[in-house]
């Protein structure tokens, strides 16, 4: 069955790349390019070294600031979910800031960071939009995670006298465990998306800014072959989060099928 799901899949993009290239044959490299010059552009990148190197960076920035995010969303979420009061302090907060793209942010932080020495102004900037793009959907994921929990597990804890710490780490987060990876999976997809936005307008490095380079250099080949990267390193980051998710819901007798 998965043979078979992978054959429909390779056979559905190759379709889909055949298509492209009769619908874009003749056309030179400042028009719509097809396949083979996308493939030509990407091989040029790769050649000269740029490909690598902005792989790196984009990869970089992205892991800094989900790491941060997923380091300080999950437990604000636990406490938003739990605690009554958390929630009436902070969640007014959470959800008035929510709703703003991560872009829109970009000013400020051109503005925050732009001064900083020990580090590189647009590392900063970038990796900030990207922790608040993560951040939002983290905090979200456990909180609904927590408000979530049967009453009968919590029931059952306080009668076998579980309270306080042992109550969160053997209760409150096994329980909530599937729905909080399910958000860390969804968070860094929008990440990875956000990432490349945010290199397009304040970085000078990134496949992002390998993007709007290329199209300032009416190169819409290398365009393209950048657009293809981001999608084959989204798919490789989505697949490595399904595989940690599935992996820690097995030892609980939980994994997806």
């Amino acid at each position: 069955m998965r043979a078979r799901s992978l054959l429909l899949g390779v056979l559905g993009i190759g379709l889909f790349a055949l298509l492209w290239q009769l619908a874009t044959w003749g056309n030179g490299r400042t028009d719509v390019p097809g396949p083979y010059l996308a493939v030509t552009g990407l091989a040029e990148l790769a050649r000269e070294g740029v490909l690598w190197r902005y792989i790196i960076a984009s990869v970089f920035r992205v892991m800094w600031g989900f790491a941060l995010a997923v380091v300080i969303g999950i437990p604000l979420g636990l406490a938003i979910g739990w605690s009554r009061w958390v929630r009436e302090l902070l969640n007014p907060l959470v959800q008035l800031l929510r709703p703003i793209s991560p872009i829109a942010w970009l000013p400020i932080s051109v503005l925050v960071f732009g001064g900083v020495k020990w580090w590189e102004p647009s590392d900063l900037s970038a990796i900030f939009l990207i922790f608040l793009a993560s951040i939002f959907p983290i905090i979200t994921a456990a909180t609904s995670a927590v408000e979530g929990i049967d009453e009968k597990y919590l029931r059952v804890a306080t009668n076998f006298e579980i309270g306080g710490i042992a109550m969160l780490f053997h209760v409150i987060l096994p329980a909530a465990l599937p729905q909080i990876l399910t958000g860390l999976r969804l968070a860094l997809g929008i990440a990875w998306v956000v990432l490349v936005a945010a290199e397009m307008l304040g970085v000078q490095s990134g496949l992002g800014f390998q993007i709007n380079d290329s199209r300032n250099n009416l190169r819409y080949d290398r365009v393209v072959a950048a657009m293809i990267v981001i999608s084959i390193i989204g798919i490789g980051l989505d697949s490595a989060m399904a595989r940690i998710e599935n992996s820690a819901l097995a030892r609980r007798g939980t994994a997806k099928r």
